[in-house]
C-alpha cells in the first residue's frame, strides 16, 4: 500500500503518496518534537497499517525488547509490523518471545507507512540502507539524542528506551502481555547495569515490579543474560586484562583483531569487558577498545557519574549517554588510545577530590 501523509497537525489527505514523494517533502516537518509526543506518535499509528520498526547497529538488549515489545504493539493495535537489524541478534537475547521474527538485512524494501526507530540519534546509527524515503518516527533516550526525523520523542531522563515503549503501550490501552513484559524488563536490566547505572531511579524499580507483576521473569532473564556465557567471551576478556593499564582515576584495556580471531569470539562477545576497567576502586572513568577487521577502532567508554563521557565521546564523533558511550576512530589501536586519552585526562583531572589509590601504571 502507499504511504499515506502521516504529518501530524499537518492534515491528512488520505490521498496515496510514492515514496519519492515522501522525502521530497519531508523536510517541511522534520525536527517536530510535539509537546504531547505519545499522542502524536500513536496518531500515526492509528492512521496507518503497515509499519517499519527497527534499532542501532549492533544491537543490545534495549534494542532487542524494545523492538519487539514496539512490534507486539503494533500488532495488538491490528497493524503489520516488519522487524529489522543491520546486525545479528547477540545469542543471549535470542530466547526473548518473538526474536525469530527479527529480520537481520543490510537493506529495507517495501512500502511502509512509517518507520520507526528506537535509540538512534541518526539513520546511519542503524546501519540500514533503504529508509530515507519513509516517514521517520524516532523514540530515543540517549543524552546525545537528536531530533533527525519528521516526529521525534526524545526523554533523556527515561531508563531505557523499552521504558518510553510501555508508556506507549499504557497509552494505547493495550494489555500488558507477559512477552511484552519479559522483553520491557530484559530492556531495563540491561540499559541499567543491572540498576547500577545513573538513570536508575525509584521508578525504575517501580516499572520493573509492574513488569514482573505482568508475567516477566526477573530470575530467568538474569539467568539467560548473565549466566549463559560463551566460551570464546571469556577467552577474549582473557585476553584484554592483559593489557588491562591504571592511570590514577583512568583506566583502560584493549583487544586486537588478531585476538578476536584467536579466541573465535563474535563481536558480541566484547559487550560488558570495559566494565572490569570502571569497577577498579578509584577509577572514575575507563575505555575499552577493539580492533575491527578493516582495522578501524571501536572505542567503549564508562564513568561512574563525575565524567561525562558523552560529549566527549560527541567530540570525537560519537554519542551516548553521561556514563556510557561508544566510538569509532581511524586505527591503529595506539593511536586510537591516545585520542581518546588525549579527551578524558583533562576531564579526570577537573575532578576535586582525589583518587583513592596512587599511579598504578599497570595492574
Amino acid at each position: 500500500m502507499g504511504a499515506t501523509n502521516l504529518n501530524p497537525g499537518g492534515g491528512n489527505s488520505g490521498a496515496p503518496r510514492e515514496p519519492h514523494e515522501e522525502r521530497e517533502n519531508s523536510s517541511a516537518t522534520a525536527g517536530l518534537m510535539p509537546d504531547n509526543p505519545i499522542a502524536a506518535i500513536l496518531d500515526v499509528i492509528g492512521r496507518g497499517e503497515r509499519f517499519l520498526v527497527c534499532s542501532h547497529s549492533r544491537p543490545d538488549g534495549d534494542a532487542v525488547g524494545s523492538v519487539l515489545a514496539m512490534g507486539m504493539l503494533l500488532e495488538a493495535m491490528g497493524k503489520r509490523a516488519d522487524l529489522f537489524t543491520a546486525d545479528r541478534i547477540p545469542a543471549v537475547y535470542r530466547a526473548l518471545p518473538g526474536a525469530e521474527a527479527i529480520s537481520c538485512v543490510m537493506r529495507v524494501h517495501g512500502r511502509y507507512d512509517a518507520a520507526i526507530l528506537l535509540e538512534c540519534d541518526s539513520l546511519d546509527r542503524t546501519r540500514l540502507r533503504g529508509l530515507q524515503p519513509f516517514y521517520l518516527v524516532n523514540i530515543d533516550h540517549h543524552a546525545t539524542g537528536r531530533a533527525f526525523a519528521q516526529l521525534n520523542w526524545i526523554d533523556r531522563d527515561a531508563a531505557s528506551v523499552g521504558e518510553l515503549v510501555y508508556r506507549l503501550i499504557k497509552a494505547a490501552r493495550v494489555h500488558l502481555s507477559p512477552a511484552m513484559a519479559q522483553c520491557l524488563y530484559t530492556t531495563i536490566l540491561t540499559d541499567t547495569g543491572s540498576f547500577r547505572y545513573g538513570a536508575t531511579r525509584a521508578s525504575t524499580f517501580a516499572l520493573a515490579a509492574e513488569l514482573a507483576r505482568a508475567g516477566a521473569d526477573p530470575v530467568r532473564i538474569a539467568r539467560e543474560i548473565y549466566f549463559s556465557t560463551a566460551m570464546s567471551k571469556l577467552l577474549l576478556l582473557g585476553a584484554a586484562l592483559t593489557t588491562l593499564t591504571r592511570e590514577g582515576r583512568l583506566a583502560w584495556l584493549s583487544v586486537s583483531h588478531q585476538d578476536m580471531v584467536r579466541t573465535c569470539a563474535a563481536e558480541e562477545d566484547s559487550e560488558g569487558i570495559v566494565d572490569y576497567a570502571i569497577s577498579l576502586a578509584g577509577v572514575e572513568a575507563a575505555v575499552f577498545l577493539r580492533e575491527l577487521p578493516e582495522g578501524r577502532i571501536r572505542a567503549s567508554l564508562r564513568s561512574k557519574g563525575r565524567v561525562d563521557v558523552a560529549s566527549l565521546a560527541v567530540a570525537m564523533g560519537g554519542g551516548g549517554h553521561e556514563n556510557a558511550a561508544g566510538i569509532t576512530l581511524d586505527g591503529p589501536l595506539h593511536r586510537a588510545l591516545e585520542e581518546v586519552l588525549a579527551q578524558l585526562r583533562p576531564a579526570v583531572e577537573e575532578i576535586s577530590s582525589p583518587p583513592t589509590q596512587g599511579k598504578d601504571p599497570r595492574v
